[in-house]
C-alpha cells in the first residue's frame, strides 16, 4: 500500500499538481506514514524525473520551476509532523545563496535555492542585490560549507570576484567552497576567479553541490 502511495506522490510532482501532494503529504500523516520516508521514496523521486528529464531536453524549464514549487508545498504539510517525531532530514550541507549587488534577476536563483533545498541542502537564500561582505558575514554565520553566488550581467559578473576576496578577507577559503552561474557566466570565468564550480543550471547546481561537500 505504502508503495502505491510513494508511486503517486512522485507521479504528482512530475504533473505539477500542488494540490493533489499536498493531499498525499496529508494522507501520510494521516496513515502514519514516516514523513522522511514520504519525502525521499516519494515526492523526491518525481524531482529527479523531472531532473532528469529536463536534462534529457523532454522537459522544460517552466516544468522543473512547477515541480520544483510543487515539492516545496509537499515538503511544508510534511515539515511539522516531522518536527513533532523529532526527526529530520539528513542535512547534505549548508548554503549560502544569493543574486549579486547591482543584480535583481531571481528565477534561475530562486529555482537552484529550491533544488538544492528539495535535494537536502539546507539553504539561507539572501535575495537579489545582496552586498559582497553579506555573502560572507552570512556564510561564518551560519557555518556554511557553499556559498553560491548568481550574476544574470555582464556589469555584474565582477561581483562575484568580489564575494570570493570578501570570504578571503574573513580567512572563510578554502573552507567553503564558491560556486557560480548566471547567464553570462562560464567555466572560464569560474576559474579565472577563482570559484571551486560553475553550473549553467539548477540540476548542475545540485550536483555540484554535491561534489563539493564531498570534496
Amino acid at each position: 500500500m505504502s508503495q502505491e502511495l510513494f508511486d503517486t506522490m512522485r507521479q504528482s510532482i512530475i504533473d505539477g499538481d500542488e494540490d493533489k501532494a499536498e493531499a498525499l503529504a496529508q494522507q501520510a500523516i494521516a496513515q502514519g506514514l514516516d514523513p522522511l520516508d514520504a519525502i525521499n521514496l516519494g515526492f523526491v523521486q518525481g524531482i529527479n524525473y523531472v531532473g532528469d528529464q529536463f536534462g534529457a531536453g523532454e522537459m522544460f524549464l517552466p516544468d522543473l520551476m512547477i515541480a520544483a514549487e510543487v515539492m516545496k508545498k509537499a515538503v511544508a504539510v510534511l515539515e511539522p509532523e516531522m518536527k513533532k517525531r523529532g526527526v529530520q532530514r539528513q542535512v547534505l550541507g549548508k548554503v549560502v545563496l544569493g543574486t549579486v549587488k547591482g543584480d535583481i534577476h531571481e528565477i534561475g536563483k530562486n529555482l537552484v535555492a529550491t533544488m538544492l533545498s528539495a535535494s537536502g541542502f539546507e539553504v539561507r537564500d539572501l535575495g537579489v542585490d545582496v552586498p559582497y561582505e553579506k555573502f560572507a558575514e552570512t556564510a561564518r554565520e551560519v557555518n556554511a560549507d557553499i556559498v553560491g553566488v548568481s550574476a544574470l550581467l555582464t556589469t555584474t559578473m565582477t561581483g562575484q570576484k568580489n564575494v570570493i576576496e570578501a570570504l578571503d578577507d574573513m580567512g572563510l577559503r578554502p573552507k567553503v567552497k564558491v560556486m557560480v552561474g548566471g547567464a553570462p557566466v562560464t567555466r572560464g570565468w569560474a576559474e579565472e576567479i577563482g570559484a571551486d564550480g560553475y553550473s549553467e543550471d539548477a540540476m548542475g547546481a545540485v550536483a555540484l553541490a554535491k561534489r563539493l561537500v564531498r570534496a
